[in-house]
């Protein structure tokens, strides 16, 4: 069991920034012109890679019009689609992996893809691929994990839809078949996903339960579910990404623009720069703070002998006069001096 994986140059795990992933998907609408644009936007955001998806439409379902092969109705982006021309639309040419993947690695950016059969792992190891991404569909198919771990590089398993037993299959399979890591993400398999059902709460579980670096791979709208996974223990966050989401596309409503996946880069570090440790008190930060605090100052000029009052001494800012607790204290006693306005007060001058 690894704490932390190595994905390229990035070390994803428990204590490290978080790891920001666009997801390119169909989002390229056909046209490898477009998938090269969002290439340089991604790199442009301050995102750290670009995952891509390996299939052809024939590796991942057959061109059958049954009802079991069109998605429900009622689906809100996608209802009545036959599976086999959805995919057609979506998916990633392989021979546009080269370009794309050379494109990013010239910004900088990790590349990597989630393949879908065996001629999809030839084609990335070609490439060079530094990771896998395992999909939340293909989380049962261990076969296609066994493949995909021989190759021993790091995997990524989304767990939508997934039982803890079927995690635990998936992840056993990926550790026994050789993968050099593990990052598990939480997931929602709906497309847009509802913010109430990320139940960010179960990034822990799933940590503890597999010994495995955690991260959110997130369907739904804007950042804030994001950006809030980095409080309960995401190092690897995904979100899928388009040019504009006016120009439609298979995945384009849930997708973030340019301006958005910059947001989420900047705000999640945030979130993790504000995690900081468990201690309570003042920090470095509030030293000058402290010095502003309440306490008792003579606010009247008095001689020796008048009377301490409500009028002449408060509590006020800033801080170095007596607490503000004593004003019981010292209320009816004299002042045994002449004080100026402004003057903290102390026992002594009473």
């Amino acid at each position: 069991m690894t704490t932390t994986v190595k994905i390229g140059p990035h070390v994803v795990g428990a204590g490290e920034r978080p790891f920001v992933v666009a997801e390119m998907s169909g989002n390229h609408n056909g046209d490898l012109d477009r998938a090269l644009a969002i290439v340089d936007a991604v790199a442009a955001s301050g995102a750290h890679a670009l995952k891509l998806q390996t299939y052809r439409p024939d590796t991942i379902t057959i061109d059958v019009d049954t009802p079991d092969f069109r998605i429900s109705g009622e689906h809100e982006l996608w209802g009545g689609e036959n599976l086999y021309r959805l995919y057609e639309r979506a998916h990633t040419p392989y021979e546009w992996h080269e370009p794309i993947f050379a494109r990013a690695r010239r910004h900088g950016l990790t590349v990597f893809s989630s393949p879908f059969d065996a001629s999809a792992v030839r084609l990335l190891e070609e490439l060079d691929a530094p990771a896998y991404k395992i999909a939340s569909s293909e989380l049962v198919d261990l076969p296609l994990i066994q493949l995909v771990a021989s190759t021993g590089k790091p995997l990524v398993i989304s767990t939508g839809m997934a039982t803890v037993a079927e995690i635990d299959a998936a992840v056993r399979t990926a550790r026994d078949g050789g993968a050099a890591g593990i990052v598990l993400l939480a997931c929602t398999a709906s497309y847009p996903a509802p913010p109430a059902d990320s139940n960010l709460r179960r990034l822990p579980v799933l940590a503890d339960a597999f010994g495995a670096p955690v991260g959110l791979s997130d369907h739904t709208p804007g950042i804030g579910v994001a950006v809030a996974s980095v409080a309960l223990g995401a190092c690897f966050i995904e979100k899928h990404v388009t040019l504009d989401r006016a120009d439609g596309g298979v995945d384009a409503d849930f997708s973030l623009d340019p301006g958005e996946l910059a947001a989420l880069v900047v705000e999640s570090e945030r979130a993790y720069a504000a995690l900081g440790g468990t201690a309570i008190g003042p920090t470095p930060a509030e030293r000058e703070g402290l010095r502003f605090r309440r306490s008792l100052f003579v606010v009247e000029d008095v001689r020796a002998g008048d009377p301490v009052t409500a009028a002449n001494v408060r509590s006020i800012r800033p801080a170095g006069g007596l607490p503000p607790v004593e004003i019981d204290r010292v209320l009816g006693r004299t002042f045994t001096v002449d004080v100026p306005r402004g003057t903290p007060l102390s026992w002594d001058l009473i």
